[in-house]
C-alpha cells in the first residue's frame, strides 16, 4: 500500500499534487513506449546475432582446420616468415556512436587494401592461402558481431534502468500521490462540513436572540 507524504490540506497543494499525477502518468507512458521499442530493437539484435555467430563460427573452424593443415606442411621457419611478409598496416578500422532510444551504441567502419598473398608460393602450402583468405572474409563480420554484441550490453543495461523507473512510477510515485490527493481532499471535506456546521450554529444563535 502507498505511503501517503505529510503536505497541507488546502485547496493548492491539491491543485499541485493533481499536476504531479498528471506529469508522472506521462513519464509513464513515455517510459513504457521507450521500454517497449528498446525491447523490440533489442530482439532484433538477436536474431541478426544468432545468424551472424552461426556462420562465424563456420567460418572460423574451417579457416583454422586450413591454418593447422598448412602448419603440417610447412616447416615453422617458413610458416613465421610467410605470415610477417604478408602483414602489413593498410587495414582501417575507425569507431563513431550513433544514438538508438538515447543510447549511444558503437560503429565500427572497417576497410581493408591488405595484399595477404605479399609472400612466395614456391615454399608455401595452398592450406596457407585458403586460411589467410577466410580469415579475411570473415574478419568483417568478426567485427560486426562485436558491434552488435555491445551494442545489446548497452541496450540491456538501458532496458533494465527504463523498467526500474517505470516500477518506480507505477508502484511508488503515482500511488503515493493518489494517496496524497485522497487524504487532502477528505481533509479540505472535512474542514468544509466542519465550516457549514460552524455558520449552522452562528445562524440558530443569531436567530434565536432576535
Amino acid at each position: 500500500m502507498a505511503v501517503a507524504q505529510r503536505v497541507n490540506a488546502t485547496r493548492m497543494e491539491l491543485l499541485k499534487q493533481k499536476k504531479r499525477l498528471a506529469m508522472a502518468k506521462r513519464g509513464h507512458k513515455l517510459l513504457k513506449q521507450k521500454r517497449d521499442e528498446l525491447m523490440h530493437r533489442f530482439l532484433e539484435l538477436v536474431e541478426e546475432t544468432r545468424g551472424l555467430r552461426e556462420r562465424v563460427e563456420e567460418k572460423l573452424a574451417r579457416g583454422f582446420r586450413s591454418f593447422l593443415l598448412a602448419r603440417a606442411e610447412m616447416s615453422k621457419e617458413f610458416m613465421e616468415e610467410a605470415l610477417m611478409t604478408g602483414a602489413s598496416s593498410n587495414g582501417a578500422l575507425r569507431l563513431r556512436t550513433e544514438s538508438v532510444m538515447s543510447v549511444w551504441v558503437p560503429r565500427f567502419d572497417y576497410s581493408d587494401r591488405r595484399d595477404i598473398y605479399a609472400y612466395g608460393f614456391a615454399a608455401t602450402s595452398a592450406e596457407l592461402d585458403t586460411a589467410l583468405t577466410i580469415f579475411q572474409e570473415v574478419l568483417p563480420e568478426m567485427i560486426k558481431l562485436a558491434e552488435i554484441e555491445k551494442s545489446l550490453e548497452l541496450l540491456a543495461e538501458e532496458i533494465e534502468t527504463t523498467r526500474r523507473r517505470v516500477n518506480a512510477l507505477e508502484r511508488v510515485l503515482i500511488p503515493q500521490i493518489d494517496e496524497n490527493i485522497k487524504r487532502i481532499s477528505m481533509a479540505l471535506d472535512e474542514m468544509e462540513r466542519s465550516s457549514r456546521a460552524s455558520l449552522m450554529r452562528i445562524k440558530e444563535i443569531i436567530h434565536g436572540e432576535v
